[in-house]
């Protein structure tokens, strides 16, 4: 079983991805150690809320260091949301740029939609060689809240997995080391589970 440690720094939804992780087969941790969370077999960086305050929690506990720690030593990273999204560079809200963790490139501006936030049920388009998607239905729907996303993905550097509202936007990401979902897996019923269950098997 792997051990996996959500990386707890102040944000709304840690029980119930460390309850989701459970159920996918995951031996799991909520903790703010450090040395916990650069060495665990994973690491779960859920959010929710501003991109700021999420950043301002991330600096608090030392996330930047824990997860150029983990990158260099090739250890396997999910973030949920906003926690994917302080991955990037920047973050864009309200006219106002914060610096993101700058592990990938990209940056997070707001949705242009109808409707915002986007709330709701949605399908996805992943690359053919996705690993976290990895034996799902097309037309399998995952549970998003957001109104700020990565709507360019860059060039090269990870695998962009995209979904629409009001326009196409980066749903999830997936590198070597990095994996994240801009939707919450942890809310997304068994497709989510799968989901979970396709990133423990990388550990």
């Amino acid at each position: 079983m792997s051990g996996v440690v959500v990386l707890d720094y102040g944000s709304g939804n840690l029980r119930s991805a460390v309850r989701a992780l459970e159920r996918a087969g995951a031996q799991v941790e909520l903790s703010s150690d450090s040395a916990a969370a650069i060495e665990a077999d994973g690491l779960v960086v859920p959010g929710v809320g501003a991109f700021a305050a999420c950043m301002a929690g991330l600096e608090a506990v030392g996330a930047r260091e824990i997860l150029k720690k983990r990158v260099a030593a090739g250890r396997p990273v999910l973030g949920i949301c906003v926690g994917m999204q302080v991955l990037f560079e920047t973050g864009v809200e309200h006219g106002v740029e914060t610096p993101g963790l700058g592990l990938l490139e990209g940056r997070v501006e707001p949705l242009r939609a109808p409707i915002v936030p986007h709330m709701g049920w949605n399908t996805v388009q992943p690359p053919s060689d996705s690993v976290l998607f990895a034996g799902m239905d097309p037309r399998a729907r995952f549970y998003f809240v957001h109104s700020y996303a990565l709507r360019e993905p860059a060039s090269s550097g990870y695998l962009p997995t995209t979904a629409v509202h009001g326009e196409s936007f980066v749903a999830a990401v997936e590198s070597p080391t990095l994996s994240a979902t801009q939707f919450h897996p942890e809310k997304s019923g068994d497709e989510g589970a799968r989901l979970l269950k396709n990133w423990l098997g990388t550990l």
